[in-house]
């Protein structure tokens, strides 16, 4: 049996004093006393989940992998990511697929990894047997998805899904769409705030729970509190960090784009009401070579998976918002959409000794360099974000010291 105490726990949705006892990686016991470790006044989260990561292996592995980008995410606070089904190769569309991507990552996880499956032209019978080898739902594209082996999906198609698990849509109009040119207000003028909400609207009655990807306009927002209950939305830190006046390179590519700050407050209005439940890094690497050029032919993906928990705090405290609405929107709310949340995303018993140790009056200076992501091009160059991790635990162990990545191994998880 071993212990930790602090004196700010967050737990129950509170922050307070608490005792945690854990064995064989798992909470048997929340309350009071000394503990093997006294963490004092520093903070105790759960471990964060980010449930929207490219990790690209197998087949685009020198844009990112996953020892590299599990190991951000220990650096950063989070304890299990969720990898998207692109833009590796294959895609995660078939049950074959889904065995080559767990092939790929077998010992290289510094953290829990599980596995979203995706849905293409085509693909529509393997869904059935994804669901059964533990995939947590499937993503969609209503436009091109920036590689040729994830093709759009027609919305007339996915009105015949049967499917329990979540649908996760990037929702674009292709029809509301325009051509960009070189400099960045072309390319915002490209993908208006009207083609997120009207594709938001398209989708509002399928008959799959549907959750909209990367929210990013107050558009957005104002579709998904109009939706038919039971649709979920997301966005994510560079939306709430950033608007259009901070981008000065496309470094700040992504799609959908940084938007005016008024987008940017409306998306933090939007978590504060409850339309939007959780923030997710959307972490989409490339290598360097790929976001050089313009607006018009740069990759659109921004690295960000070690600094979701920093930027998110850094904005929650300029808006007097709590640590706690920070944990429901990073741990909680991504474990709940994931099918997780049996295991993740709270400090309770029989969950997994997941926690985060944080500093939340440090200062992290950003410097790609010292990231562990494969790439060290960050729009985040530079900043000093809010809070510092201390330490990350997985399950008990120590995952990352504050200094380094220690190499405990990470496990892959099925969906509850």
């Amino acid at each position: 049996m071993t212990t930790l105490r602090s004196n700010r726990v967050v737990v129950g949705g509170q922050v307070r004093p608490a005792t945690i006892r854990y064995e064989g990686g798992v909470v048997v016991s929340i309350g009071h006393g000394a503990a093997d470790r006294d963490y004092g006044d520093l903070l105790v989260l759960p471990g964060l989940v980010d449930s929207h990561v490219h990790v690209n292996e197998p087949g685009r592995t020198e844009w990112e992998g996953f020892e590299t980008a599990t190991g951000a995410a220990a650096a950063g606070g989070t304890t299990t990511i969720v990898d998207m089904p692109l833009n590796s190769v294959p895609p995660t569309t078939t049950v074959e697929a889904l065995r080559e991507k767990r092939q790929a990552a077998y010992g290289k996880l510094s953290v829990d990894c599980a596995f979203w499956g995706g849905i293409v032209p085509g693909s529509e019978p393997d869904v059935d047997e994804l669901e059964a080898a533990g995939v947590c739902g499937f993503k969609v594209f209503m436009v091109d998805s920036g590689v040729p082996e994830f093709p759009p999906m027609d919305i007339a198609v996915l009105q015949t899904l049967e499917i329990e698990t979540p649908l996760l849509v990037h929702a674009e109009l292709e029809s509301h769409l325009k051509q960009a040119g070189a400099d960045y207000q072309s390319y915002l003028e490209s993908r208006p705030p009207l083609a997120e909400a009207d594709a938001i609207r398209a989708v509002d009655g399928l008959g799959p729970p549907v959750h909209i990807l990367h929210v990013s306009s107050a558009d957005g927002v104002a579709a998904i509190a109009d939706a038919a209950p039971g649709m979920t939305g997301e966005t994510c830190p560079h939306y709430l960090i950033f608007s259009a006046a901070d981008v000065t390179g496309t470094e700040f590519k992504c799609a959908p784009p940084i938007r005016e700050r008024e987008h940017r407050e409306a998306l933090w209005q939007g978590l504060a009401d409850g339309h939007l439940g959780l923030i997710v890094s959307d972490h989409s690497p490339s290598p360097p070579d790929l976001k050089k050029g313009d607006f018009s032919s740069a990759w659109g993906g921004i690295s960000s998976l070690q600094l979701r928990l920093g930027a998110v705090w850094s904005g929650a405290v300029e808006r007097s918002l709590g640590i706690e609405q920070v944990v429901g929107w990073l741990a909680t709310g991504p474990a709940r959409l994931a099918g997780i949340d049996d295991r993740k995303g709270s400090i309770d018993v029989r969950k997994d000794a997941d926690f985060v140790i944080f500093d939340p009056d440090g200062i992290t200076k950003v410097r790609g360099t010292n990231l562990y992501h494969r790439h060290p091009l960050t729009p985040y160059e530079g900043m000093g974000l809010r809070g510092r991790v201390v330490e990350t635990l997985l399950r008990g162990d120590v995952a990352y010291d504050g200094f380094s990545v220690t190499g405990v191994s990470g496990r892959m998880l099925r969906r509850r």
